[in-house]
């Protein structure tokens, strides 16, 4: 009897940890999209730390009491100071149809970026060519192609001001390492936080002001338009804009 309830007081406790720091945005039977933090890693890497991955399968395996492994796919990842919208394959049909989706383009996102310094224009495309350094794990930004570039592409918008920094809406057009932070750096506006692409200091928790706001796409296996809104990181600093 100790054990049953013991086992029972771990579950909801577990439940709660999930509940109070992880929000799911969407999920059916195919897919699951989270709102990521700015701490956690999408996948696995050399810091053992326990990725949004996990998380997200340990979920599934107790909300659905399902014994053995859970299936979870990754479709896509966002680096590790970067919050948003994360969307995950619950099954083999879903993430194969995402894989090819996300590689055609056909996946839309949009990105909101906080900036000290604002845009000379308040909207415009941005078109560079980026050399990602694997050592340094940093892209830079060539105006014209150079060897081993890649072309990168995005929209930008101003969309709000707060008493000390500037509000962008990114649409990305192709994706690549690094781009919003690599290209916005490359304008003039470093995101608040990003000591990699210039901006003067650190954000307390090591977070850089970057969200993945918004996602558009067919569902993988219904056919249905699917669009999702992120809420946004909590502070003063998001809630400035007035937005909500």
């Amino acid at each position: 009897m100790k054990n049953r309830e013991s086992g029972e007081a771990a579950f909801f406790h577990f439940l709660f940890f999930i509940f109070l720091y992880m929000t799911v945005v969407y999920e059916d039977n195919h897919i699951i999209v989270v709102n990521k933090t700015a701490s956690e890693i999408v996948q696995g890497d050399k810091t053992g730390d326990v990725p949004l991955s996990e998380t997200v399968k340990q979920y599934l395996k107790e909300k659905y009491v399902k014994p053995g492994n859970v299936f979870l796919g990754v479709t896509h990842r966002l680096d590790r100071p970067v919050s948003g919208l994360v969307v995950f394959a619950k099954t083999s049909k879903a993430l194969s149809r995402l894989n090819e989706m996300f590689r055609n383009g056909e996946v839309k996102k949009t990105y909101w970026a906080i900036v000290k310094q604002a845009p000379k224009e308040t909207e415009g495309e941005l078109v560079h060519y980026l050399v990602r350094n694997e050592k340094q794990n940093k892209s830079y930004a060539y105006d014209k192609e150079v060897k081993n570039s890649k072309k990168a592409v995005l929209h930008y918008r101003l969309i709000g001001r707060s008493e000390n920094y500037y509000l962008l809406e990114v649409d990305l057009k192709t994706g690549r390492h690094h781009q919003i932070r690599c290209q916005l750096a490359k304008m003039g506006c470093p995101i608040k936080g990003d000591l990699k692409y210039g901006f003067p200091r650190s954000n307390p928790d090591g977070s850089i002001c970057l969200h993945a706001r918004r996602v558009r796409f067919i569902h993988p296996v219904s056919k249905e338009p699917i669009e999702l809104v992120a809420p946004l990181p909590e502070g003063n600093l998001w809630k400035g804009f007035g937005m909500v």
